[in-house]
């Protein structure tokens, strides 16, 4: 796998540092490198909604993930390597890109999920010692970044980080900016990364025992070159058809929702969004082929978006909820968001909008409803109802989870000549529903480094199942299968 300098310095840094603690057996006491087995069996159909053959994925996958840790005074390096073979396109990262799952189709073949890859999932430089708050660290490198409710961070990228947080403030400031995707089968990164800046900062303040009020902000500038189609010449799903520069702005309190130790009867949480900027689009050929008039356009582009949601605790097992969420027509996520929190009010995260539909915030409203269940620090499962709609009934929405096509036909052999996406019915707003079901049983305490709290998830060994059933509704048309499925059993094991 070929490297670039940013990934060779960033390794290089890594093991200067960890070869500067004192010893490996000191090293070794304080657990400060390890392997992170993952065995995932994957179930998937109809992710096409029977629009297309195929279509369908079972098949299990290995993922091993050796990482390494070092400390030296106020200075940390880590790095986290991965290697994965499975039987089919299996998705054993839940961070992984929409478009990473081998359904995108490129003419070159270097952006083709395959099933067997290496990788370098992260590789970071930390520094504590800019203020004396133990919760405060400055980090250089590929790194995970996450936030709560993971609507507009949490994914591995290169960043410059700052994280502040103690007992009544918590706050992040960083740039970012996607070099690479480190992977030996993704060569390319998909179009929408291509040059594209992200700096971002939040805040948030603990203004009454256990209730927090907080904002945040994040800003893309993505100047990258434009791929502009030629007449007679095929384009490429990795053309850059799109840039331009976009703001977000939001607000946000909760009651510590996403923190599942937390014991309080009652939890919220709620946030409301704002989002400007302005875009350039590359304008298609004419019909006939030939190159439109003006090669591009440009356009401002504004929306809003919320999420709000109330958790009641009927006793130390048992908690219920329901949740709303709300985005206009023209809002859009960040680009570096997962959608994945423990608002149910357990350790595991589940997809805030379906597990098999994975919805985005884009011209979309869901309601939630959700009961969950733990038992000390063995157990806990999580069963949630959505039902999705379209904001406007006439222009589309985001879903990592739907890959619907329209076919075009021959008339006389009945053969498939191309496809596209399928339009959604127009005027029609029922996209569906969906039920989840995460069950997971723990099997053991893990002690890490806290400085490796956001690098890996889980503190445990541990058995998941983890699954959603989509209904779709009356927008997708009546040519459509009535359900689809993706279910998951991860056996994670940490030596």
């Amino acid at each position: 796998m070929k490297l670039n300098p940013f990934v060779k310095a960033g390794i290089g840094l890594t093991f200067a540092l960890i070869w500067s603690c004192p010893t490996l057996a000191a090293m070794t006491e304080s657990k400060n490198f390890g392997l992170e087995v993952k065995v995932t069996g994957q179930s998937e159909d109809d992710r096409d909604l029977g629009t297309a053959s195929g279509g369908d994925v079972s098949g299990v996958g290995l993922d091993l993930r050796p990482w390494v840790y070092g400390e030296s005074g106020a200075w940390s390096a880590y790095a986290m390597g991965q290697a994965v073979t499975s039987t089919d396109i299996i998705e054993t990262d839940t961070l992984q890109q929409s478009d990473s799952d081998g359904t995108q189709t490129t003419d070159n073949g270097d952006r083709k999920t395959k099933k067997n890859y290496l990788a370098m999932r992260e590789f970071w430089v930390g520094y504590s010692g800019l203020t004396p708050y133990p919760g405060e660290m400055l980090k250089l490198g590929r790194q995970r970044l996450r936030n709560d409710d993971g609507q507009w961070r949490d994914t591995n990228i290169e960043a410059l980080n700052w994280t502040f947080d103690t007992t009544l403030l918590r706050a992040n400031a960083g740039v970012a900016e996607r070099f690479s995707e480190y992977r030996t089968d993704l060569k390319e990164l998909a179009p929408k990364d291509k040059d594209r800046l992200h700096a971002y900062a939040d805040a948030a303040y603990q203004w009454t025992p256990g209730n927090w009020v907080g904002i945040r902000g994040h800003h893309t500038h993505d100047d990258g070159k434009l791929d502009y189609p030629e007449p007679g010449v095929a384009g490429d799903s990795l053309d850059k058809k799109e840039n331009g520069d976009i703001s977000w702005i939001g607000l946000t309190a909760d009651s510590d929702a996403y923190n599942w130790r937390n014991t309080n009867t009652v939890n919220y949480w709620g946030s409301i969004t704002g989002m400007s900027g302005d875009r350039d689009t590359v304008n298609a050929l004419n019909a006939d082929g030939s190159r439109p008039t003006q090669a591009k356009r440009s356009d401002d582009v504004n929306g809003w978006a919320t999420d709000i949601g109330v958790r009641l605790r009927l006793d130390p097992q048992w908690q219920v909820g329901a949740a709303y969420a709300r985005a206009s027509a023209d809002y859009e996520q960040t680009g570096l968001e997962s959608n994945r929190s423990n608002y149910t009010g357990t350790r595991s995260r589940v997809h805030r909008f379906g597990e098999a539909f994975r919805g985005e915030m884009n011209n979309m409203q869901t309601a939630t409803l959700f009961g969950s269940w733990m038992l000390n620090d063995e157990y806990d499962a999580s069963l949630i109802y959505h039902k999705f709609w379209r904001v406007d009934g006439n222009k589309p929405v985001g879903s990592n989870g739907i890959n619907a096509v329209e076919n075009n036909t021959d008339d006389v052999t009945g053969a498939i000549l191309s496809s596209t996406s399928l339009p959604l019915e127009d005027g029609n707003k029922d996209m569906g529903q969906e039920m989840d079901l995460v069950v997971t049983k723990y099997f053991k305490q893990g002690l890490l480094p806290a400085a490796l709290s956001q690098s890996i998830d889980e503190p445990s060994a541990l058995v998941r199942f983890r699954g959603g059933v989509f209904k779709p509704g009356d927008a997708y048309g009546k040519e459509v299968d009535s359900y689809m499925h993706r279910a998951f059993i991860d056996v994670i094991w940490r030596f």
